[in-house]
């Protein structure tokens, strides 16, 4: 992510197909792995990424490809999104809450097909993305960006799918858009706005009885949003009063760092036209990680309650076969020395595993502005929730010419 925001595409492309690569190996890795995740922490296991953090790898290589002028390229990553969410959706099967569909990546991929003039390929991929913006309205915060309404309405006129058009114009009334016959006879602007900074995950340790009963109380503590503070672990200890029976967990915790850009003020500048406009938001980057972790939090709870028990029995073992081997007089000595040391060894290798894309932004907005050929300053300046000014602005020269796809980034970490 920093090598495509700093427009080194190609050290960027290579850096994300390495990690598709090794995402796509990491299955066949994973069982001699998962033996030492149960003795040590997740930690040790090879990072493949959320899954949505998968669909990005593809994203930001097609942008890589569309900014420096590769559209052919741009494309093989298109389908390859078709294809790895095809496949997430068959493996979420009839989960309803897991993330099966990608509607920026959708979005986005018919955007590219529709630069090609791939219109029946663009208006599948534009289809798609309206499902997918319309299912995951809830969890992923996302709207349906109202430039994808008018790209259904444009492109189901250039394809003449009356029927298509048509119910499109009933769904969307009152929405004013460009037919075709006029759009292509401009060049389009294309503006991808990425907004703050994606979540992260840090440590949250907690002292966790061992009995299924005080395990039930010190969870229904913790989420009912106290601390994780050393007084918060001592009030937990008091709460089961099994002081003599804890050992620590550790559990990774998300934290949000959500953007002040509500939008990009847009300001396309020619000889003969003058265009303003602003970004939409496609695509809710930290809704994404809240929900995937959110679904996957049990089963992480769960291994990690399952380390620390195999944790603490091995160090029992120890305690006991240490205790056994110094006979009766020294044993109760050398057991309790050996059996503390075991088990502050298991604390010291108890860590959550707190791995993510922290490069990602919070939040990614798009534009779309189509203008007469020519040469066009444009402007972007990042704009905060009351209207505000955030950030520097933005200035950038363009020359397109009829029918061109001119694609521009901009970055602000706030």
């Amino acid at each position: 992510m920093t090598l495509h925001l700093a427009g080194r595409y190609e050290d960027s492309t290579a850096v994300l197909e390495k990690a598709d690569q090794e995402v796509e190996q990491l299955y066949t890795r994973r069982i001699s792995t998962d033996v030492k995740a149960m003795l040590y922490n997740d930690s040790v296991l090879p990072y493949e990424g959320a899954t949505y953090e998968q669909v990005m790898l593809n994203i930001i290589k097609a942008l890589n490809y569309a900014l420096a002028g590769r559209l052919s390229e741009a494309l093989v990553e298109a389908r390859r999104v078709d294809h790895r969410l095809n496949v997430l959706s068959d493996q979420a099967g009839e989960k309803p809450d897991t993330y099966r569909d990608d509607a920026f990546a959708r979005y986005l991929s018919g955007v590219l097909f529709e630069a090609a003039g791939e219109l029946n390929d663009a208006f599948i991929a534009y289809r798609k993305a309206f499902a997918a913006y319309g299912v995951a309205q809830a969890g992923a915060r996302t709207p349906t960006p109202l430039t994808l309404r008018t790209d259904l309405l444009r492109i189901t006129d250039a394809l003449r799918l009356t029927e298509e058009h048509d119910r499109y114009r009933q769904s969307f009334p009152n929405l004013r858009w460009q037919p075709d016959a006029e759009a292509a006879t401009r060049a389009q602007i294309v503006i991808v706005g990425y907004h703050g900074r994606a979540p992260y995950k840090q440590d949250q340790l907690i002292d966790l009885p061992i009995s299924k009963e005080a395990l039930t109380l010190v969870l229904l503590n913790k989420t009912a949003g106290k601390p994780n503070s050393q007084e918060a672990r001592v009030d937990e200890r008091t709460l089961v009063g099994l002081s003599g029976q804890i050992v620590r967990v550790a559990l990774p915790q998300l934290i949000l760092q959500k953007t002040r850009v509500a939008y990009d003020q847009i300001s396309v500048v020619g000889q003969d036209q003058a265009v303003t406009s602003k970004t939409e938001l496609a695509q809710d980057v930290s809704a994404l990680a809240a929900r995937e972790f959110s679904e996957q939090f049990t089963s992480i709870a769960v291994r990690a309650v399952a380390r620390v028990a195999l944790k603490y029995a091995l160090a029992e073992g120890v305690k006991l076969g240490a205790q056994a081997a110094a006979g009766r007089d020294a044993g109760p000595l050398v057991g309790l020395i050996v059996g503390g040391l075991a088990k502050a060894m298991a604390n010291a290798t108890e860590v959550a595993d707190t791995r993510s894309w922290r490069t990602l932004p919070d939040e990614i907005k798009i534009a779309r502005l189509w203008v007469p050929v020519g040469t066009y300053e444009v402007r972007i300046q990042p704009m905060g929730q009351h209207g505000g000014q955030i950030g520097r602005e933005v200035v950038k020269t363009v020359t397109l010419r009829s029918g061109e796809t001119t694609f521009i980034t901009d970055r602000v970490m706030e």
